[in-house]
Formats: C-alpha cells, structure tokens, sequence
C-alpha cells in the first residue's frame, strides 16, 4: 500500500549579506501579520554596549583591580569609562531593544550616558517602549 506524496514549499525571507571572509544568512524580522519590521539599530549604541559587557567582565575576573586601573590600560577617559559601564545596570528588555533596533529616535548614546534610574522597573517607565518592543507588554 502506498502513501500519497504530498509536497509543502516553505518560504524563508532571508537575505545573504557578505561579511569580510564570509557570507551570512540574516532573516529578516517580520510582525505578525507577515509584514517587515523596519529596524534602526543604533550602531554608536550597539557598540557602547558590547564595549560596556567586555570591561565588565574583565573587572568580574580580576584583570584589573580598579576602573582607573581599567581606563589606564584601555587609554579611554576614566569617568567615559563609569558611564559606559552603568549601561550594564540597563533592563534585559531594554537592552534586548536597543540591539533588535526597536528603541525610539531619540534613545541615544549620549542620552543614555547622561543617566538611567537604577531600577529596573523605574527604567522601564522611563523607557516604556523597551517592554513593548520585547513583547513583556502589549502594544498600545
């Protein structure tokens, strides 16, 4: 007895973006309804952050003792150092935005170096777009 062969076609939106050395398959984000999602990932922004997360982790394993200590070595400014570091202190969700490219036009780095309150709930109604923008809240 045989089956009948049925055939499914899938339809992957991807785009191949060359990278030096290499070729990637990115997918693009879609919403719900199957629309593109236009993103605006900050690159200044995505940088500082991956920046922030690195000198924490060499403060965490002991590589340098202090941020001057840190700052010294990496020759950047002791105090641009702190305020890159307290990005690190941002929301999961806020942060998660931020490098999908889902913060608001006037989400910067520099704003963001100006200060951010230090709880996370507080972050959240200062910047509520983040929860939206990471599904923790429905949009409005």
């Amino acid at each position: 007895m045989s089956m009948p062969v049925s055939h499914i076609t899938v339809r992957v939106p991807l785009t191949i973006r060359r990278r030096p050395g290499r070729r990637t398959m990115v997918s693009l984000p879609f919403d719900s309804e199957g629309g593109r999602i236009a993103t605006k990932a900050d690159p200044a922004l995505v940088k500082a952050l991956a920046r922030a997360f690195r000198y924490q982790k060499l403060l965490h394993e002991g590589r340098y003792a202090s941020i001057s200590e840190m700052a010294a070595a990496e020759k950047i400014e002791r105090g641009y150092l702190g305020a890159l570091l307290r990005l690190t202190l941002l929301a999961p969700d806020l942060v998660e935005a931020i490098l999908n490219g889902r913060q608001p036009e006037g989400v910067t780095l520099p704003r963001l170096l100006e200060g951010v309150p230090a709880g996370w709930g507080e972050q959240r109604a200062t910047f509520p777009w983040a929860s939206v923008a990471a599904g923790l809240l429905p949009a409005l």
